[in-house]
């Protein structure tokens, strides 16, 4: 039995107090009954000042380490929502100590990292769990109840775009615009969106991709490090995903299809359409059209968040301490990698799907 089956209320740290730690998660966290934050630390004095305010009763420290020192006895898990720079060193300290880890995405910034962080998982026999929020937004998982309910067939292909006018702000506390920063982001919107898009088509196809063609466009080299926009084609064992994510749009909008043997999904933010072909037919559609408020303006996430944390506690109460997210976690980072390497060599085509590590699943 783990301690969250007790009946008692799951302890928690959060390291990084920025934008999406404060409005998405504890926002969140402060609807349930069955987890409290009761300690956070932060880098920035000034946000450490604001905590109070949302968590009065949380202890502040100025380092993880720190954070661990003091409060790891009386922990169960840490949410990492740091910059992508510290997520893999901060997830290993919390399983040395025996905690249970949430982690922002990307899981790390190399494949490299990201595999070690799953064997340690492993190891240690503690849940590592990506915040993979997007399959959680309304409209989303109405996507998957059409694909498990048959209608438009097997899925061939998808698209996925992801429209922003520009990169997401950090807070004004600290560093507005650290996903500039390659030091910090590990990348541009391929690092800071790709997990996101790249998930959802494991969702859709059914499997992980075995190779990866990309290219990165960089709007103001001589201002930011990091690319702004990226096109890609994944290929899968049955089809393929085509990727446009962009922080140059002139609006902000997701626009995702899905496309079976027997019809299509399309989806504009709220506004679901499913088409599926009339028996007989070739170029007859019937077609049932949706608003599914899934709340795209809204960039904390914040009404996601739950449903992700109850598959996070899920996870540490049957001891899934390496499961299916992880995994997934794990080949964003190899096809993020991978994006970056086919753009520099001319938009070559990269073969993905390394081994698991040893005792994990080797197939979706």
């Amino acid at each position: 039995m783990t301690r969250s089956a007790t009946g008692r209320r799951l302890r928690g740290a959060l390291v990084g107090y920025g934008f999406i730690g404060a409005q998405g998660h504890v926002q969140a966290y402060l609807k349930r009954r069955d987890v409290e934050i009761v300690a956070v630390a932060d880098v920035c004095p000034a946000r450490r000042a604001l905590v109070a305010a949302q968590l009065p009763g949380a202890a502040l420290y100025a380092s993880s380490d720190e954070l661990f020192a003091a409060e790891a006895a009386r922990l169960d898990f840490v949410d990492v929502s740091t910059p992508p720079c510290d997520h893999a060193a901060i997830a290993h300290r919390a399983l040395d100590l025996g905690l249970h880890v949430l982690c922002e995405k990307p899981l790390a910034t190399r494949a490299a990292d990201a595999r070690a962080l799953v064997e340690h998982a492993v190891a240690a026999r503690r849940v590592v769990f990506p915040c993979h929020n997007y399959k959680h937004a309304p409209v989303v998982t109405a996507i998957g109840d059409v694909l498990r309910s048959g209608r438009i067939g097997p899925v061939r292909s998808a698209t996925l775009s992801t429209f922003r006018t520009t990169h997401a702000k950090g807070v004004a506390e600290w560093s507005p615009d650290w996903r500039r920063d390659v030091r910090l982001s590990g990348g541009g919107i391929a690092m800071d969106h790709g997990s996101h898009t790249f998930y959802l088509t494991f969702e859709w196809l059914g499997a992980w991709p075995t190779a990866v063609t990309a290219k990165m466009g960089y709007a103001e080299p001589e201002r930011w490090s990091s690319e702004d926009n990226v096109s890609a084609v994944l290929t899968f064992p049955t089809g393929s995903a085509h990727v446009h994510l962009t922080w140059t749009a002139g609006v902000r909008k997701v626009i995702y299809t899905v496309h079976g043997a027997n019809g299509a999904i399309t989806v504009d933010d709220d506004e679901l359409q499913v088409a599926v072909r009339r028996p007989g037919e070739v170029v007859a559609w019937d077609v049932e059209r949706r608003t599914i408020a899934s709340d795209w303006m809204d960039a904390s996430h914040t009404r996601w968040f739950n449903a992700m944390f109850d598959e996070f506690l899920g996870a540490i109460e049957s001891g899934d301490h390496a499961g299916r997210e992880l995994r997934d976690a794990y080949r964003c980072i190899e096809i993020i990698e991978a994006a970056y390497a086919s753009s520099a060599e001319g938009c070559r085509e990269m073969a993905l799907a390394t081994p698991m590590p040893a005792g994990l699943p080797r197939t979706r």
